[in-house]
């Protein structure tokens, strides 16, 4: 469920007019419901109810502070992968012990960075990564916790570019070698071996190959605490996708899932950490972007817009779907069109829609992405020197621009001229 809906013939945000929006800060621009996120992070924290533990959103997924922020007043730890999303979670003020450090490249200094501005744990990948970090908390003089990422070689059924659980993807030691990974942990000074973490993809759509892995973690669990380590959290990672189309079938519900946790490891009494990101933001963002010309071409007609791949890269780098709808609500008796919807960069790859069924529009009309919450906005660049779009909080009635679009003046003056050229 989200809060984007048609009300007398216009597509609203909550109680908000997207077009008075666009007409206040132009197009394109996303925007983003504080009543979507909240809703969302609450299912996912009560489908834990009676088990301890702490719903961290992947901040990889959408990472501008108001949204952190919304978050964390009502509850949310966070789940970073590098030094710059640990900054901006403590900017939001996120504290250090509800930051979850993810990834396979951490730094030295972005350990040293965490260990000394607070940190709930790492979730180790290599052999190689705990040596430093037990270097770098023995140089600080503290102990850091740490779970070990385990890959359980589960195939997510997702998209191969976002699968992550498989023997063959980079991250996390393969299973079948964590009994010997624990021993070495155990004995490196500087570590505190906490748990165990697991994470076998993104968009998810059964929880099959979920339960697959976490009763591979279960067993691992009594494996472990046989071998005399505390094992007392597991981090769940996330996944758990949305639907991207109307005629999707639905994916689980977070209370689906929750149940699932608890029937498979609700025995081993630990605490329990998940980290979902796109099914908190992914429905609650639009991006919202303007006809500039319908073109007829040789066979088709194409509806060209002013929002392109470097706003919006998900269908050109995984040829992933995007419903595209008006901003005016059509008549439900119109005839419909059929276009290709572009962008304006020069790459056939530039391309959010092929054959599209849509109303009939023209110049200056308005359309919505929607679903462009997750891996929208944090995905964006500057290709073609194209400025980063707007991003908009909508609070009930009120809205405001918490990332403004910069202006070529802007944009090109962060580059920098020798003194000999």
């Amino acid at each position: 469920m989200d809060h984007f809906l048609y009300r007398d013939g216009q597509l609203f945000a909550e109680d908000v007019a997207i077009a008075d929006i666009a007409a206040t800060v132009g197009t394109p621009f996303y925007v983003y419901s504080t009543a979507t996120l909240q809703r969302h992070f609450k299912l996912f924290d009560e489908a834990l109810d009676g088990m301890p533990h702490l719903v961290c959103f992947a901040m990889k997924s959408l990472s501008n502070q108001a949204v952190l922020r919304v978050l964390a007043q009502a509850g949310a730890g966070m789940d970073v992968v590098s030094g710059g999303e640990y900054c901006r979670a403590k900017a939001a003020g996120v504290s250090g012990d509800k930051i979850v450090f993810s990834g396979v490249g951490k730094t030295a200094d972005e350990m040293r960075m965490a260990l000394t501005g607070g940190i709930r744990q790492f979730n180790v990948e290599s052999e190689p990564e705990m040596v430093v970090l037990s270097a770098v908390a023995v140089e600080l003089g503290v102990e850091a916790p740490i779970t070990i990422r385990v890959n359980p070689d589960v195939d997510a059924k997702t998209h191969a570019k976002i699968a992550t659980g498989k023997s063959e993807n980079k991250f996390g030691i393969p299973i079948s070698r964590a009994r010997a990974v624990y021993k070495m942990a155990a004995e490196l000074l500087g570590l505190k071996v906490i748990g165990i973490d697991v994470h076998i993809g993104s968009q998810l759509t059964d929880l099959a190959p979920f339960e697959a892995a976490y009763l591979k973690v279960a067993d691992l669990v009594e494996t472990l605490r046989a071998d005399g380590h505390k094992i007392g959290r597991l981090d769940l990672g996330g996944g758990l996708g949305i639907p991207y189309t109307r005629s999707n079938e639905a994916p689980p519900l977070p209370s689906d899932y929750g149940a699932m946790i608890k029937r498979t490891l609700g025995h081993l009494d630990c605490e329990i950490e998940i980290e979902p990101g796109r099914l908190i933001s992914g429905n609650a963002g639009l991006m919202v972007s303007k006809v500039i010309y319908v073109k007829e071409g040789e066979d088709r007609e194409f509806l060209i817009i002013d929002a392109a791949m470097n706003d919006l890269i998900r269908p050109a780098m995984y040829e992933a779907h995007h419903d595209i709808v008006p901003v005016i609500e059509p008549d439900v008796a119109h005839t419909p069109a059929k276009y290709d919807v572009v962008g304006p960069v020069c790459e056939s790859g530039d391309t959010f829609g092929k054959a599209r069924d849509m109303p009939v529009l023209a110049a200056n009309d308005l359309v919505a992405f929607r679903s462009a919450g997750a891996y929208g906005a944090v995905m964006s660049s500057e290709y073609n020197s194209r400025p980063m779009i707007p991003e908009v909080l909508v609070n009930g009635d009120q809205f405001a621009v918490i990332r403004a679009r910069p202006t070529y003046e802007e944009m090109i003056d962060r580059d920098i001229i020798p003194q000999w050229l």
